[in-house]
């Protein structure tokens, strides 16, 4: 597991950096042998008002990734290419 945010916390951002990913799943449960994405805010804790998601330290751009069995040095490389983008 890995998680992090953008530098500029956008929700915009992470939408780019989740829809130019391309070995990353989007999934809300991030259990599996394939390397998944999820984006807590629009998807597990969209339900809960901001005021409340930033008290508990939810802001706009956090990401969490579940690495999975695919090549190191390939998901890298579609992350790199994802945050370039943003």
């Amino acid at each position: 597991m890995l998680a992090f945010t953008l530098k500029d916390d956008s929700l915009e951002k992470a939408t780019t950096l989740m829809e130019s990913v391309e070995l990353f799943s989007l999934a809300e449960s991030l259990g599996g042998v394939e390397s998944l994405i999820n984006h807590p805010v629009s998807m597990t804790h969209a339900s809960i008002p901001k005021e409340e998601r930033l008290k508990i330290g939810l802001v706009d751009s956090l990401i969490r990734l579940s690495i999975g069995v695919e090549d190191v040095e390939d998901l890298l490389e579609d992350l790199e290419q994802a945050l370039k983008k943003v």
